[in-house]
């Protein structure tokens, strides 16, 4: 059986149940596989349409971060594009659709989180009736990571396309798994960097260094930190859109702000970082759906339900030297990720930005 969970809150008159109907009901039909096999043949092969480069400029961020998994896993699943080469879609059948439901879909791997206005018993029957049929085979997602153990690997891909308008960018290091204590000094270190969007123009204005220089120099399009974490291993980065012309000194501002986050932070900045960080957690889970897909997703994570003021007390304890020595540890002297996209022949080669991970 799955994990239940639950989380009463009487104030609120609705209840949000996380489900999914492919686990309920077998509703992998012939034409419903052959339809949606044929939609994604035609995304596959159509790259030379007017509509699917309409579609690939809207959905570019998605295209960007599939190319930088691709770079920074090579020879590893986590780096497997998500629609998969044509070959392999044309030979997709029911049986293999089913094979992966049920090795991954199992009991030992399904958390079932509802929140607001529940009524426990009622609840727990359902899910009992309804998640029955679960396969009850004790896979874990610890079973999947050491039989395909994620390998970093400094590389790049770049998709040179002198049809899109700006070029898109994503620089990315090593980052931290779920259950690495270092996840949450670079929680920090993302808040650090920040984001900025030219469109929204708040640039000279942000508390974010790097975006304040891009939007003075008018180096980029928008700019954006992340961080994603996997079970074992993650990703850290920037990501950012920008004019052929100024992928030169966008690049060089991006390695210099990652660079001064080892040696020239300080307090007041990581102050505004933690409290801008714990404002967006919170914002996370507002309504009854946000909660129960926060708890549901930690119960996957860790095995339990992080309170929030444990994870803010271990936001508040990260100060400067936290963040230099994460710095340390997972940018100066480590390998990097690239992806790029579009008009990026002035884009620089591997080794510039490889080079400018080291203390100057």
């Amino acid at each position: 059986m799955p994990t239940l969970l639950v989380n009463k809150l009487p104030s609120m008159s609705m209840s949000s149940v996380t489900m999914s109907p492919l686990l309920l009901t077998s509703l992998l039909t012939f034409f419903k596989i052959q339809s949606s096999l044929k939609m994604l043949l035609c995304m596959n092969v159509a790259s030379s349409s007017e509509r699917w480069k309409k579609q690939v400029q809207g959905k570019a961020e998605e295209v960007i971060f599939d190319h930088l998994h691709s770079a920074a896993f090579r020879n590893n699943p986590l780096g497997n594009t998500i629609l998969g080469p044509r070959e392999n879609i044309q030979k997709i059948s029911e049986k293999d659709l089913f094979r992966y439901i049920s090795t991954h879909y199992t009991g030992r791997r399904t958390v079932v989180s509802a929140a607001g206005a529940v009524k426990h018993k009622e609840f727990l029957n359902q899910v009992c009736w309804k998640f029955n049929r679960l396969d009850r085979r004790p896979t874990t997602v610890t079973y999947f990571v050491d039989k395909y153990p994620a390998i970093f690997t400094g590389s790049e891909v770049r998709v040179v396309n002198n049809d899109l308008p700006i070029a898109h960018l994503a620089i990315a290091f090593k980052g931290s798994g779920w259950a690495d204590p270092n996840s949450i000094p670079v929680m920090v270190l993302q808040s650090l960097l920040g984001s900025w969007n030219k469109n929204v123009g708040v640039g000279n204005y942000s508390g974010s260094e790097l975006a304040h220089r891009v939007s003075t120099d008018d180096l980029a399009e928008s700019i954006m930190a992340f961080n994603t974490n996997y079970r074992d291993t993650g990703l850290f980065g920037i990501y950012s859109t920008a004019m052929p012309d100024c992928l030169p000194s966008l690049s060089l501002a991006i390695m210099q702000e990652l660079r001064r986050m080892a040696h020239q932070i300080s307090e007041a900045e990581v102050m505004r970082a933690r409290n801008q960080l714990k404002s967006v957690l919170l914002l996370r889970i507002d309504g009854t759906s946000a909660v129960a897909e926060n708890n549901g997703r930690q119960m996957l994570k860790h095995g339990r339900i992080v309170p929030f003021l444990e994870l803010f007390a271990r936001i508040d304890a990260v100060d400067a030297a936290t963040i230099k020595e994460t710095a340390k540890e997972f940018i100066i002297n480590k390998d990097v990720a690239i992806a790029a996209m579009g008009p990026i022949h002035q884009l620089p080669d591997y080794n510039r930005f490889r080079s400018q991970t080291c203390m100057q």
